[in-house]
């Protein structure tokens, strides 16, 4: 839940926006209502916990963008599973090239890391099988830091023949990746950069690397929303950008068309069939589609993408209502213009922001008290809050003999870096409050990422109880408490 409150959004106009690629304009001149968006923006600001940003397409013009800060335009964020997309792109491109077939062999692409005597499925395993989630396993192989994650992969028992039996399988699309590698000398990053992100005008993309140094394939990839439109653009027009096939049209066809059945349910947009790492989706549209809600959604039938990041837990609720608040407000013709729906929608979008803390709690006379807690496995040391401006409070963070200072703002998000938890160091927004006369909340945002820590300080006497929960995550995330005593 959040309010609307702190300014995150770049304003709708007919022009274009600096530094901005894809041409702007106003909803209604491209046959979307304003009063319409307006509903689905509130709606999702009310009912979804949390997206982050989105931006609609429609007939190539951008007509409606926002960014619920502190997220913000400018900023990159993780992709998750949505690198999927990236990767089959870097498969079609390197199939162009001649440099590998969707038909080959996987053993084909890693002579050194095959078992010694591979069974008959593993040897009829193809790239093809890889792409739509085909392999032939019961479960995904393991992908661990001490071993070749090709080499487990491919000791994998394999107990359906390939291309019979569906299974998500992130490790198969780290095969892909690495064979692109195999097959160009470069790695799926190094490879899209001159024949992907360069002509989208895609700046900085970064992608994990796995011990190997093969780019991870399945995640790892981050860039703007921006950024994903333009990808889901370029597959709405067949892989062509201005004027020139950057990927080949048969590659677009076949990688978003249903490839493999991987359900039966007409209610769930996880059960409308499987391409080549792309998902297909109810309305006859298709995405590609990443953990805690990172979309490409593209429909053809609608000429429009639609791009989002976020942080949430039920990605199928997301996609209801794109169905039940867009999809009827795009009309086949334009529409007349409404200056004053128009005003209104700019002036929601302007002032989306996550929800801060709230409280007008007494705070405790703690300030400047150093808490230590006992030995533990987070290497949490002590905690201090330490009062500034404005009703601002820093939280000193004693973690491995490092102090970590996030200031929190009161009302309003306060940018700055900070490493939490397993998150390394990294740019991130906080706020905070005393939500009770013997607690203070504060929400620590990452703002390159879905994830947001809220932590809870209850003051007891001469006690601290610490308490930590991410707003996502693929465990539990909730942590056990921990008490700390004041020196």
């Amino acid at each position: 839940m959040r309010t609307l409150a702190g300014v995150a959004l770049l304003a709708l106009t007919a022009l274009p926006a600096a530094g901005a690629d894809l041409p702007r304009s106003s909803p209604e001149a491209q046959g979307v209502s304003s009063p319409a968006l307006r509903a689905f923006i509130e709606a999702a600001d009310k009912d979804i916990d949390a997206l982050h940003s989105f931006m609609l397409v429609r007939h190539g013009h951008v007509v409606a963008e926002g960014w619920w800060g502190p997220y913000a335009a400018e900023t990159p964020h993780m992709l998750f599973s949505l690198s999927k997309s990236f990767t089959s792109t870097a498969v079609g491109l390197a199939a162009a090239e001649g440099k590998l077939s969707a038909d080959d062999p996987v053993l084909k692409f890693f002579p050194n890391e095959a078992p010694a005597d591979p069974s008959t499925n593993l040897k009829a395993m193809r790239l093809s099988d890889l792409l739509r989630m085909s392999t032939g396993h019961q479960t995904e192989p393991p992908r661990k830091a001490s071993e070749s994650w090709a080499k487990t992969f491919l000791a994998q028992s394999v107990p359906f023949k390939p291309g019979t039996h569906f299974l998500y399988n992130t490790s198969a699309t780290y095969m892909l990746s690495a064979a692109v590698q195999q097959a160009t000398g470069q790695t799926v990053l190094d490879y899209l950069k001159p024949r992907l992100f360069d002509p989208l005008g895609i700046a900085k993309p970064t992608w994990e690397l796995s011990p190997q140094g093969i780019s991870t394939g399945g995640y790892g990839l981050s860039v703007r929303t921006e950024d994903i439109a333009k990808f889901g653009q370029l597959y709405l027009q067949k892989g062509k950008w201005n004027g020139k096939q950057l990927v080949p049209e048969a590659w677009v066809e076949a990688a978003t068309a249903r490839q493999t059945s991987n359900g039966s349910n007409p209610k769930s947009d996880w059960d409308q069939g499987y391409g080549y790492q792309f998902w297909r989706c109810r309305n006859g549209a298709y995405r590609g589609d990443g953990a805690f809600g990172q979309y490409c959604i593209v429909l053809p039938e609608q000429d429009a993408v639609i791009a989002i990041t976020s942080g949430v837990k039920d990605m199928q609720a997301v996609l209801n209502l794109v169905w039940d608040k867009l999809l009827p407000a795009m009309k086949s013709g334009a529409l007349a213009a409404d200056e004053g729906a128009a005003k209104k929608l700019a002036s929601t979008l302007k002032g989306l922001a996550l929800r801060t803390p709230e409280g007008k709690a007494s705070a405790p006379k703690v300030a400047g008290k150093k808490f230590v807690f006992p030995s533990n496995d987070r290497k949490l040391e002590s905690v201090t809050l330490e009062n500034g401006k404005d009703g601002a409070v820093t939280v000193v963070a004693r973690v491995g003999g490092t102090d970590r200072r996030i200031e929190c703002g009161a009302g309003s998000w306060v940018k700055g870096r900070t490493a939490w938890g397993r998150l390394p160091e990294q740019p991130c927004a906080a706020a905070g409050a005393w939500t009770a006369d013997d607690t203070f909340t504060a929400k620590i945002c990452f703002t390159e990422t879905p994830f947001i820590t809220t932590v809870r300080l209850k003051f007891t006497g001469s006690e601290v109880r610490y308490e930590t929960e991410a707003n996502v995550g693929f465990g539990p995330t909730k942590e056990a408490a921990l008490v700390g005593k004041s020196e």
